[in-house]
This record gives C-alpha cells, structure tokens and sequence, in this order.
C-alpha cells in the first residue's frame, strides 16, 4: 500500500524553498539609500530606471518565515530578518507617488495590481513580524484610499477580489470605517463578476488558477465579517472546480484562458473548515505538486511561497470523507469553453475557445497535452507565426459525450518583444501622456498583448472522439499562402500573463512536425489523424 504524502509538509517545503532567494534580491545594507528594495535588477544590477512596486509584497513570506517555526525554517525569530522586514515596508513608502500607488512594469505605471498586492502583505506582516503599525499607517493609508478610488481597465476578478479583502484588513488594523465602505463596494463589484456556471471572469475568460486566488480572498473576508452572500459564491466556485478537476488533480496548463499553472491553496484550506468538498479539491491538486511548476521568476516567485505556507499553517486531512468532483461521464461548461468527458478509464479537458487545446488522461495520468495546430507562414521577407489557439468563440461546434468538433480561424501570435526604440518611446509616453492617462497606456498593452480575437484566412477543424479505447483526434487546415512548417505542441502560449509559461514537466512532450501531411494550393493545406491508445504497462 502506497504511504499517503504529507501534503502540509510538501506545502511547508515548496513555500520555504523562495525565502533565501528573497533575501538575495532585497538590498540589505542599512546605509544603502536603496535599503529595503526587492527589485535587485534596480537596486543591484542597474539594469533598470526604476524599482517595481511589486517586489515589495516579499515582506509577506519573510514575515511567515520569522513567526513560524516550522521544517526547514532558520529565520524564525531572527532578530536581522525583523529589521529587513520593516526595510521592505519602509522603501515602499519611500518609492511610492505621493498618492501611495507603485509601479510594475513601467515608471508612472500606477499599476492596480502591484498596489494591492505589496500592500496586502505589509498589512499582514506587520502583525506577523509583531512590528509597531503606527509609523507605517499614514503611508498604508494613503496606499488604500488610492487602491479604493482606482479601478483598473478589464475585468480581473483576484485583482477586485484582492482589494477588498485589504481594504477590510487595513481598515481594521488603522481603525477606519471609510476603508471599511469602500471595501465593501469593491467586494460588490468582485462578487457581480460571478458567472452563473461559478467561475470569476479573468479579462475574457475562465482561468481555474486564477479563480483559486479569488476564492482565498473572498475565504479571508468571509473569516472575519461572514456573509451568507460571500458564502453562497464561494460554494458555487467550488463547485465549479469540483465538478471540473482532471483525473491527475492539477487545474493548470495552456487550456486555461490566461495559460497559467496556478493553484493557490490558502484559501482552499481555509474553505475546506466548513466546506469539506473544498479540502478534497484543495489535496488533489496539492498531490499534483510533485514536482510543482517553477515558479522562481524574480517577479512572481512571492505569490506561491506565501499561499502555500499560509495553507500549510491550517492545513487539515480531516475533510475526506467529501465525494471527490469531476465524477461525471459528461460536463460542458459553455460560458468557460470547457469540457471534461469521459470513456472508460479515459478523461478528455478539452478547451473549445481555445481552438480545441486538449489534455487527454487514461486513469489518473496525463497522456498527451496539445495546445493545437501552430503555423509558419511566409508573407513577403518575414515569418509569421499562426495558431490556432488564441481565445476566440469558434465558428462551429458541436460538443457530446465522448465527442468534441470545432472549427474557427487561425490568429496572430502576439510575441511582442522590447526593442531600444520601443524603449524609448515608452519612457518618452509615460513622462509625458503616462503620467496623466497612465490607464490609457495601460488600455493599449493590454489590447496588444493580452485581448484581441484571432484574425486571418487560415481556418482549422478539429473532430476529436474519445472511446474505451483511447482518442482519435483529426486536424484540418484550409487557407492560401505559402506555409513553411507546420505542427503540434504541448505547451505554446501567445499572449502575455505574467504568470504564464513557467516550467512544468508536461511540457517535456516532444514537438510534433506535421510538415510531411502539407499539401500545395489555396484549398486544404492539411488534414492528419492521430490516434492515443493505451500506454504501456
């Protein structure tokens, strides 16, 4: 019998593993003018203008570090780590506009998210680090009432979600009732932004990542001003991921509308108290974390390091006797684009907004991940790369058990790199319009990088039929033009998440040449079956 994981352990062990790493990139030197700073490539490397915002919520796992006692910690109660905590909270101030809010990516930015974020985690490591509020609540202030007024273009929901539950946390640490009502109108907005299948939108679509992130905010909120109302949102999320979660329990990858490989389970943890279903997902897909994704980017290497020891500190096996989700022989979600069906002891995720990106599972094992048709198109003296799985409602689809069809057109990848110039001109932009309309810039990258539906005269099928035993998947290309490669992988990805493309063992699946079924002409360019069966024993 195979001995069941310490998963509160696993959990201690991945959110430990960042926190020396975060003290390499926080300038520690008392007398540094940059004392404080996470941003090494500002501070340190001199590779950038300006330090991001952002960096400073690694206050966050530190705090977690030097109040809790657990596995594999040596900074608990080091009197050293007290003082670089308070640094971090202190250069914040210091780098902060003069209406508290930071930047992220670019100077004037204000950027919402890197606002609310770093100041989420100096209002919790303040009464972890056990560091005196008082000389910090003037600049926490100031942060939440620009947080409270702003509201950034799109509609992220862990970012709304987010900024209540610290408006309500900074409002009770400052002792402010109109932090306390713009909390509540924030939770408001988060909450309408619910969709009746259970999921929260993330700017156009579904990613279950990200939906983890908005439960553990409105679970924080609800821990300390229940609501029936937040409650009953909270079910219908579960439910939702429940109902969806794969047979090998991890609820990330490129199907996913933002192709992260997020899961954050403090807040899963902390449902799981009074929601047993919740417990049950939550210790799937923290089973699925071995190894977990790579997430020591030096921009989001916080984010999971502090969820995962905030849900090892509550962790609880207890909940178990929950029916596991994602039972059913057959669940479409429409509004998401998402289906799991099953055939025997094969499962099928298929993603039908995202020109059918698939993975496909015999038991509880991933067998085959495949992000769909990927083109190389020559017009003129340049390469062009097409794909057919950018976010977009296709133009055809059927969906039954066992049974997925669909076809749409390709689109652009957007692979937007920075150049000298498009440096300067930026900087240019956000000295001069930026620093009045700094959500107009914002407006334009998002549209370019991230939103925008998929345009062109290449057009893809995809029929993919799942039996006992095994899939059949058919790809169809018709289109004009003089195509140079075409293929297949596992993990390709075409718009910007910072969160997106980290490392994952599922990736490992080889590149898929198709260029041998190319065909000449302006008619059908391609058409290939495959077919998945069994694995070895």
């Amino acid at each position: 019998m195979t001995a069941k994981p310490d998963l509160a352990a696993r959990l201690f062990e991945i959110g430990n593993a960042a926190v020396p790493k975060l003290l390499t990139l926080q300038d520690r030197n008392p007398h540094s003018s940059s004392y404080g700073c996470f941003d090494r490539a500002w501070w340190h490397l001199r590779i950038k203008d300006f330090p991001s915002g952002m960096a400073q919520e690694f206050v966050l796992p530190l705090a977690l570090a030097y109040r809790h006692n657990f596995a594999g910690n040596t900074l608990h109660q080091a009197p050293a780590l007290r003082d670089w905590i308070e640094a971090g909270i202190r250069f914040a101030a210091r780098s902060a506009h003069r209406d508290g809010s930071c930047d992220d990516y670019y100077p004037f930015e204000k950027a919402a998210g890197a606002t609310a974020f770093s100041l989420y985690a100096m209002v919790e490591a303040i009464p972890l680090a056990a560091l005196d509020p008082e000389p910090h609540l003037p600049f926490l202030v100031r942060r939440g009432r620009w947080l409270a007024g702003h509201m950034e273009s799109g509609q992220l929901s862990n970012h709304e979600a987010l900024t209540a539950n610290t408006l309500f946390r900074l409002a009770e640490l400052a002792d402010d009732a109109g932090l306390a009502e713009a909390a509540q109108r924030r939770l408001e907005r988060a909450l309408s932004w619910q969709t009746e299948e259970g999921w929260f939108r993330e700017y156009q679509g579904c990613d279950p990542g990200y939906l983890t992130l908005t439960l553990a905010n409105l679970a924080e909120i609800d821990a300390k001003r229940p609501s029936a109302e937040v409650r009953a949102a909270i079910e219908r999320g579960v439910d939702f991921l429940a109902e969806l979660q794969p047979p090998d329990g991890w609820m990330g990858g490129e199907w996913t509308s933002r192709n992260t490989n997020n899961h954050f389970p403090h807040g899963l943890a902390l449902i799981g108290t009074w929601l047993p279903k919740a417990q049950q997902v939550n210790a799937r897909a923290v089973a699925a974390m071995d190894p977990a994704p790579e997430w020591g980017d030096d921009h989001i290497i916080a984010h999971h390091s502090w969820s995962c020891l905030k849900a090892a500190l509550i962790w609880s096996d207890e909940p178990e006797r929950a029916p596991p989700g994602g039972t059913r022989a057959h669940s479409h979600f429409p509004e998401a684009g998402l289906v799991l069906t099953r055939q025997g002891a094969w499962a099928l995720l298929c993603a039908t907004k995202k020109g059918g990106a698939y993975r496909l599972y015999h038991g509880d094992k991933l067998i085959r991940s495949d992000t769909g048709l990927s083109v190389i198109r020559r017009e003129g003296k340049k390469d062009i790369n097409l794909v057919a799985h950018l976010w977009a409602e296709p133009s055809e689809l059927t969906v039954e058990p066992g049974q997925v069809a669909l076809g749409g057109v390709m689109g652009r990848a957007k692979a937007q790199q920075m150049t000298s110039f498009k440096q300067i001109v930026l900087r240019v932009l956000m000295l001069t319009l930026g620093r009045l309309k700094p959500d107009l810039v914002r407006q334009i990258l998002q549209r370019l990088l991230i939103t925008g539906g998929p345009k062109g005269d290449l057009r893809f099928e995809r029929r993919l039929s799942l039996s006992p035993d095994g899939l059949r998947a058919e790809d169809v290309l018709v289109g004009p033009g003089e195509i140079a490669e075409v293929g297949i992988g596992p993990a390709q990805t075409s718009i910007y998440t910072v969160m997106s493309r980290v490392y994952h063992p599922p990736q490992l699946q080889p590149w898929e040449d198709l260029g041998e079924h190319l065909r000449p002409g302006s008619g059908e360019r391609l058409r290939v079956e495959r077919r998945f069966g069994a694995p070895e024993p």
